[in-house]
């Protein structure tokens, strides 16, 4: 019998499994969260700074909610691919190890297209390759303690917890030398004329701001700035009508942007901070707290 396919019986190896897979999935989202952010560095942080005090509550409550959280990706992932694994085994040729492997990823994908489709799909392929990817070393670390029969709950979460500080200290070394060597370069917002901010910009819930050529704006549905509004609710306000707009320079954050003067009752000037890149400019406007405001984005939308 080869290697691939030896299973400890009864309910301790079992048992043992579950905690190895669910370690070993939560053992890997800091490492995985760590190297996102680090790779986002390199692109436009909106003026959003680092929010201390949700950093805080993320590192006081990170021991008791990815022990959780790893234990559901156990029980909705490896655990059922682990039975139809053993069930493909069975009945075809191949170590029960690789079929786990297969399983696990493709229970990912299910699981991704069950997110993702009733919201229009449009992010699947990512979700997919990220919800598939995840469900590989928790399997491993399954194949791996059917070897080591001796791990027992504390050992399996102790070497898990060790692996995973491990690898953040890797991220960030291999982060901080991508830095200095410049392969993740700093972002910098693209400097536009006059002219190519003229035109039509649109974002979320039918927000549009048509920018003339002339220096005359027309606002739909487009979210603005509440100024002293005693009645606002939220920290800006939903407007239509019409306004002027002007670019300006190096003003926000030495940022460009274009200053809204809005005509009429509804909303006070706001500007629009130019973001983006050159081929696919933006606006956007990070309403209320820097840290945890409410961003909104406004593409310009290119002439079919």
């Amino acid at each position: 019998m080869r290697w691939g396919n030896r299973r400890p019986t009864g309910e301790n190896g079992t048992t043992r499994e579950l905690y190895a897979a669910a370690a070993v999935a939560a053992g890997q989202l800091p490492p995985l969260w760590l190297a996102l952010w680090i790779a986002e560095q390199a692109g436009d942080d909106y003026g959003r700074g680092i929010n201390s005090l949700g950093l805080a509550c993320m590192l006081a409550f990170a021991p008791l909610v990815l022990p959780v959280v790893g234990l559901v990706q156990a029980l909705i992932q490896s655990v059922p691919a682990g039975h139809l694994a053993g069930f493909l085994a069975a009945r075809a040729r191949g170590p029960r190890l690789a079929w786990h492997l297969v399983c696990a990823v493709l229970l990912g994908v299910g699981w991704a297209a069950l997110v993702t489709l009733p919201w229009g799909g449009s992010s699947f392929a990512v979700t997919a390759l990220l919800f598939g990817g995840l469900g590989i070393l928790p399997v491993l670390a399954v194949g791996h303690v059917r070897r080591r029969p001796r791990w027992g709950f504390w050992g399996i979460w102790f070497r898990s917890g060790l692996a995973s500080v491990a690898v953040c200290v890797l991220v960030v070394a291999v982060g901080l030398a991508a830095t200095f060597g410049g392969l993740i370069k700093e972002y910098e917002p693209p400097h536009l004329s006059a002219a190519q901010v003229t035109g039509v910009w649109q974002g979320a819930d039918g927000a549009e701001l048509r920018l003339a050529a002339d220096g005359g704006a027309r606002l739909t549905a487009l979210p603005t700035d509440p100024g002293t509004d005693p009645e606002a609710r939220r920290d800006y306000v939903v407007c239509d009508g019409t306004g002027t707009w002007e670019l300006e320079r190096k003003t926000w954050n030495g940022r460009d942007g274009v200053a809204l003067s809005l005509d009429g009752g509804c909303g006070a000037d706001t500007f629009w901070v130019i973001g983006g890149s050159e081929h696919d400019p933006e606006l956007f406007v990070l309403f209320g707290d820097p840290d945890a405001g409410e961003l909104r984005v406004l593409e310009l939308q290119r002439p079919s």
